[in-house]
């Protein structure tokens, strides 16, 4: 069984060449030498991913073969248990292989992909559409969960778990339908699988491909220093020595946007950025996103739903739409209304630059920054002189430190990477025992995805050695496109990226702190995973914390009480315009997924124009991602659930508020409640009854609303 990864819908990988064949040994499948059983990811090749993965399919399916033949009673360790361990060589090389993905592309990377992905999904219809193994899992699931009465062998909370999630998951993938109907599924899930897989090999080459130039300093008024050498330099790598390029990974992008008092470069920048994959070039996205969408409800629908969306919704806390639109109807009003009272103070900016009429898409950063500066008297430039990235990490290990006890020792260079500058880090427990291992990967690099984004490289598991279980550690990985040094120059981040450098880490030490058995309990609700996350945040911008990492780069001041206080009062401002294109994303989604029919000339740019207009959207303000490049919808990781990021908000604030009114945000009996209510059990419980052994209650959505300033 191969894991999903939910964080990231991975799409290519990085290969090594190796000059020596002959001695040349493939990582992925013999054992590590290197310190903590890391896997040697720098001698890696293409050939090797395709040679693992082939075996790891063919072992699988000796598995399977062999617990279908096997003539004792299905039982918990001979059915359920052994088909639970039944894809360790396929995890392994597909985990590498997927986590490798958004670093680092080619064309050979590529074709590779299309190729691997289209054998996994037949091969997984195999093993889940297999009638016999199926059977098997039945039985036993009958036994434990039914109603027949019949006799069964004691099992625990997690087995039992476990029983659950793998029958679960046989029927969802449409084990009960007839032959000609899985037939159907098949051709579905592959065709499917393969336009999921085209759609980021586009947006990656729209994402790291598409440029804006400018040909002279003069029309980068406003920008700051480092970002107008970055834009340099990227001309110079694309052989424009003397002009200015941009492309569209946020680090370049927006502070064009924010920043930058030429208009006209705003214009072209912003709609470079919002129409990736709807230019009407090769890299189009916009028939597959049409054929996606149709093929998911064709697919929800042969398994008996009436859309996707409530198919998929299932299984998550929220369990149905309407429980969706509700949350995103409460916050909508009032962000919206939000939204209107940021535009009446973006038209005052831009009456003081002569500028009559109504803003554009491309005004909003700009004169919003303005209008915060001169609001709270706040220099954004000026603040992220006190966030240079070593000692944003600082802050961040600290809070783990003070919250959970964990330690960090830098490894680097003395244990294999992918990648020559990410950083790698031994965190170890409060007990002193390694917690698992963390790889950093913080700067943008051409072939490298947009975004940010936490993975497992290695999954945490458990051994048996020598007679004993032993835990195996997990390696964790962090990739981010945070702005990079310049030259010898100190990396200094806004706050926007501060923030995302939390999250990513709040992620990271939720599968770092892993304790589970079972690859069944592993992933969680996809609309609880972003708590973990998401509550990490709230600590970033806390005085105490802020006094231990917000140091000014050149003197190694503190930052000062006043510039804490300016961030405080101005925390909320822009919160109308952020809610508003995340809300939107969500709903056009939302909406894509509980159509119950979808014809072939579907326009999807038509109709999320369609949604927003119902849904009486400033027309300033765009969807954070529109369909064409909406990786999370159309990659397939988030497909109906982009509402996930304020469902688990709710959770976050909520959360965030017991450590506030207990006095003390590092409440050690809070923490270690956390941590074993929401971090260590994966699912072995459902997201609701984690929050509930935590809190003692439900979440009170109130704080969500606070926190944002819309209450």
């Amino acid at each position: 069984m191969l894991k999903q990864l939910l964080l990231m819908s991975a799409v290519c990988v990085m290969a090594s060449s190796c000059t020596d064949t002959k001695q040349h040994s493939n990582p992925l499948l013999t054992e590590p030498t290197a310190p903590y059983g890391i896997m040697a990811y720098d001698q890696i090749t293409i050939d090797d991913y395709r040679e693992a993965i082939q075996e790891g399919m063919r072992q699988q399916k000796a598995n399977i073969e062999a617990i279908v033949n096997n003539p004792e009673k299905p039982n918990f360790s001979n059915t359920i248990d052994a088909f639970d361990k039944s894809s360790e060589v396929l995890d392994r090389a597909f985990l590498t292989f997927g986590n490798m993905s958004g670093s680092n592309s080619n064309d050979s990377i590529r074709a590779l992909e299309t190729e691997a992905y289209a054998q996994l999904s037949k091969h997984n219809d195999d093993i889940y559409l297999n009638r016999a193994l199926f059977d098997r899992v039945k039985v036993i699931y009958d036994q434990h969960c039914g109603n027949q009465g019949m006799e069964a062998e004691p099992l625990t909370h997690e087995q039992m778990s476990a029983l659950r999630h793998i029958y679960r998951n046989f029927t969802k993938a449409g084990a009960a339908l007839n032959d000609q109907e899985q037939e159907q599924l098949r051709a579905l899930n592959l065709e499917i699988s393969d336009l999921q897989v085209q759609f980021g090999q586009n947006l990656l080459h729209e994402t790291n491909n598409t440029y804006v130039t400018v040909d002279s300093r003069e029309e980068l008024a406003g920008l700051p220093e480092a970002n107008i050498e970055a834009a340099a330099q990227m001309a110079r790598e694309q052989g424009q020595e003397g002009k200015y390029m941009f492309n569209m990974q946020r680090p370049s992008c927006n502070p064009v946007l924010q920043y930058c008092s030429n208009r006209e470069l705003r214009r072209k920048v912003y709609e470079a950025y919002y129409n990736r994959g709807n230019r009407g070039n090769e890299w189009d996205n916009k028939a597959i996103c049409g054929r996606l969408v149709r093929l998911r409800l064709q697919r929800a629908q042969l398994l008996g739903y009436k859309n996707c969306a409530e198919q998929i919704l299932k299984d998550r806390m929220a369990q149905s739409t309407d429980k969706v639109y509700d949350l995103l109807s409460a916050v909508w009003k009032p962000a919206v209304a939000k939204a209107q009272e940021e535009l009446a103070d973006i038209r005052q900016e831009m009456q003081k630059d002569g500028i009559k009429g109504e803003p554009e898409g491309w005004d909003y950063m700009y004169y919003s920054s303005r209008a915060k500066a001169a609001r709270y008297a706040m220099d954004e430039a000026q603040i992220a002189e006190y966030f240079e990235i070593n000692n944003v990490l600082e802050g961040i290990f600290y809070v783990a430190n003070k919250l959970y006890g964990l330690t960090f020792k830098e490894i680097t260079g003395t244990v294999p990477t992918y990648e020559p500058s990410a950083r790698v880090w031994e965190v170890s427990d409060k007990t002193g025992e390694v917690l698992a291992i963390f790889y950093g990967d913080y700067y943008p690099r051409d072939g490298k995805g947009a975004g940010a984004w936490m993975s497992d490289m290695r999954d945490q598991s458990y051994r048996m050695v020598d007679g004993k279980e032993v835990r195996v550690i997990p390696v964790i990985q962090n990739v981010c496109n945070m702005t990079k040094p310049q030259g010898d120059g100190p990396a200094l981040q806004n706050l926007d990226n501060v923030t995302t450098m939390f999250h990513e880490f709040g992620h990271a030490m939720h599968y770092m702190m892993h304790n589970v058995h079972y690859n069944a309990v592993y992933n969680t609700e996809t609309d609880f995973v972003e708590l973990p996350s998401q509550v990490n945040e709230h600590w970033a911008t806390e005085p105490e914390v802020l006094a231990v990492y917000a140091k000014h780069y050149k003197t190694g001041e503190v930052i000062p009480a006043e510039l804490v206080q300016k961030m405080v009062e101005s925390g909320q401002y822009g919160q109308g315009f952020a809610t508003v294109e995340y809300l939107a994303a969500s709903i056009v989604d939302m909406d894509l997924h509980c159509l119950e029919s979808v014809p072939d000339s579907i326009d999807v740019m038509a109709f999320e124009e369609q949604t927003l207009a119902k849904w009486g959207i400033p027309r300033q303000i765009l969807p954070r991602y529109r369909v064409t490049n909406f990786s999370h919808c159309m990659g397939g990781g988030y497909t109906a659930g982009y509402y996930c990021y304020m469902w688990s908000e709710v959770l976050d604030c909520d959360a965030f508020e017991a450590f506030k009114e207990s006095g003390d945000i590092f409440n050690p009996e809070l923490a270690e409640r956390f941590r074993k209510s929401c971090l260590e059990p994966g699912s072995i419980d459902d997201g609701l009854t984690m929050y509930r052994n935590f809190r003692g209650q439900d979440p009170n959505p109130d704080a969500l609303l606070r926190k944002r300033g819309l209450k």
